[in-house]
């Protein structure tokens, strides 16, 4: 089946609206940074980077994780974005491993359970518990019996934006050196939280741990596609050279024009900080309006969406979400894209410009307020008859 976001966001595309689906900020980036870029376009800088990554660029990056890790020019490797990282690092552990029998937390990010099914593998999702908490006895049973030899785990989460505990990271750490797992810590929100800066294990880094992380989403550049990772020196030299035929090198233009701009800019840390503010100020707006039409919002703590469980008498997502559109324009994700269980929820993209919040609010309370109730009842009554002919 095709992408439940391109489905909703493309609808968006060709009939207009606004698009809370994908994870597209509604934010302009960094006007010092959209300068920085301009300058270059006269500039030789138009062919072929180097495959590791703009020197320049690597140098601020390892001078920023200084204060957190020791990290050596071999454990970083710039790429296309986050998902080619993942990807990137997943085709590593393919080739060595021969199988992988992955382990993710649902709701569950795309690219999660999507390469399993690409590559052959196992896949498995394990549910938190109430108050999002772990079941670690659980887990490792889970571990042992599925013969785990992967974990993804994303913090703040997509799409529930969950923001682990340094006690439950210490738990997984233990888990995976005791299983011998390999450990994807997917950080692209890292810096986007509401509250608290997310923990990372930095002082843990060891050859069964990858860090992910991406400009995309922390300067609302996602077109730009520049992500990078950590890994231990011991995976580098084969890493590279799976990278070589599979990514070979990020766009030269923007990672010039971006080590430019984190250099004169404190790593965009004024941008930053006014994108937390923002994104934290729409989720208050949100998480408050909702529970008022019924919905069960799921607690987040950074990210850029709500995850949340529609009103009692809505049972299907996506024939809600698709009527939702028609409805109001406002596109959203059904929940059935991240989970198996996750048939009567929503995902909605927060990053988007205050005044589009407040449109949606309204939208919500138009579609489902209390004199929708015979919608409400209607789509009750198709989720039945669907569910009979399966």
């Amino acid at each position: 089946m095709a992408s439940l976001i391109s489905i909703m966001s493309n609808l968006v595309k060709e009939k207009g609206g606004i698009n809370l689906a994908q994870g597209i900020p509604g934010f302009e980036p960094p006007q010092l940074l959209l300068e920085t870029l301009s300058k270059l376009v006269q500039s030789d800088i138009h062919q072929y980077a180097p495959a590791l990554g703009n020197l320049n660029l690597r140098k601020l990056i390892l001078e920023k994780y200084s204060a957190f890790a020791n990290f050596q020019p071999e454990n970083l490797l710039i790429t296309n974005g986050a998902t080619e990282a993942i990807s990137l690092i997943y085709t590593y552990l393919n080739r060595k491993l021969k199988h992988l029998s992955v382990l993710a937390f649902e709701p569950v990010y795309e690219t999660y359970f999507h390469l399993p099914k690409i590559f052959d593998d196992s896949y498995y999702a394990f549910s938190y518990g109430t108050d999002l908490e772990l079941d670690f006895e659980e887990l490792e049973k889970v571990i042992i019996e599925k013969k785990t030899n992967l974990i993804f785990l994303n913090t703040p989460g997509n799409p529930l934006g969950k923001v682990w505990k340094k006690s439950e990271l210490e738990k997984i750490l233990q888990l995976i050196e005791k299983y011998q797992v390999y450990l994807i810590i997917d950080a692209v929100y890292r810096e986007i939280y509401f509250r608290q800066e997310p923990y990372i294990p930095f002082e843990f880094f060891s050859e069964k741990i990858f860090y992910v992380n991406s400009f995309s989403k922390l300067f609302s550049i996602t077109g730009w596609r520049i992500g990078y990772f950590f890994m231990h020196e011991s995976h580098a030299e084969n890493m590279r050279n799976l990278h070589d035929y599979i990514g070979l090198c990020a766009s030269s233009v923007m990672q010039e024009a971006l080590a430019g701009f984190i250099k004169s800019s404190n790593f965009g840390m004024n941008y930053v900080q006014k994108l937390r503010e923002k994104i934290s100020a729409s989720y208050t707006l949100l998480s408050e309006a909702l529970p008022a039409l019924g919905f069960e919002v799921k607690p987040a703590a950074g990210g850029y969406f709500i995850w949340t469980q529609l009103p009692d008498n809505y049972k299907d997502g996506y024939e809600t979400a698709l009527d939702f559109y028609e409805s109001e324009k406002i596109a959203v994700v059904p929940g059935e894209h991240f989970s198996e269980n996750g048939k009567n929820f929503i995902r909605i993209n927060i990053a988007r410009n205050i005044s589009e919040i407040y449109k949606s609010i309204e939208s919500f309370k138009r579609y489902f307020g209390v004199e929708n109730s015979q919608k409400a009842l209607f789509f009750k009554r198709m989720t039945s008859i669907r569910s009979c002919h399966c």
